[in-house]
């Protein structure tokens, strides 16, 4: 089942379009990763997603699918870091979109919380203050949080940026055990290698544009280049 549809679409500031005329697809069940060089336009695109920037023409449709039915996972800041709240409160507040006009949680939200963090292996920490946790520790009630905001699409901007190889390879497995269980799942990354071992697709933006299956990627001249597998970069 398709849930989005990007058709035509450019972005940019001002009159300066960085991303132009970029059509793909995503359908329930896949792990898209967005990957290219530095400045290309991945976060502008993913704010595009989620509706926080307008489009300077083309169109992105939902099928299926609203605006508070995805989870996301933004890149932290160091003030988000330090946040004095519980792990149990952080983790609890993704259930917010859900809630319409009702001021407290319910106990359905409280027990849609608690079966996350049980997934997420964060039960014990249920009582810790966010700001003691290591930063894997966060990276997952970060993301048992996204989990409460939705069943069916995670958006996940650098995941792991940030953090150990041990605790990058956790993530990546926890994200893929995710998407084999039904979400699905649109991350940025920085991290080709990554994104082609866990991904389905690959969105490459910049100088040169692919959309397609990871197979397809590393046929192709770009893809073999970028994974550098002695590929040749065209232009």
């Amino acid at each position: 089942m398709e849930l989005i549809r990007v058709e035509h679409l450019s972005l940019g500031y001002d009159s300066h379009n960085i991303i132009k005329d970029l059509n793909f697809v995503v359908n329930e069940g896949d792990y898209l990763c967005i990957v290219g060089e530095n400045g290309a336009g991945k976060s502008t695109l993913m704010k595009a997603m989620l509706g926080l920037r307008p489009a300077s023409s083309g169109e992105i449709r939902f099928t299926g699918l609203s605006a508070n039915e995805i989870g996301y996972l933004p890149q932290q800041t160091l003030v988000q870091r330090d946040f004095p709240a519980s792990v149990y409160e952080i983790v609890l507040s993704g259930c917010q979109a859900h809630m319409g006009r009702r001021p407290f949680y319910g106990k359905k939200e409280k027990q849609q919380a608690l079966v996350n963090m049980e997934k997420l292996g964060l039960s014990s920490l249920a009582t810790r203050c966010y700001r003691e946790l290591s930063g894997g520790q966060q990276q997952r009630a970060l993301l048992a949080r996204a989990l409460c905001a939705t069943k069916k699409l995670l958006v996940l901007d650098e995941p792991v940026a940030g953090l150990d190889p041990k605790v990058t390879t956790e993530m990546y497995e926890l994200i893929g055990k995710l998407n084999k269980d039904g979400l699905t799942v649109i991350q940025i990354t920085h991290d080709i290698e990554a994104a082609f071992r866990y991904a389905s697709h690959i969105l490459h933006i910049g100088s040169w544009i692919f959309f397609g299956s990871r197979e397809e990627y590393a046929e192709s001249e770009e893809g073999r280049y970028f994974l550098g597998r002695g590929g040749e970069r065209n232009g």
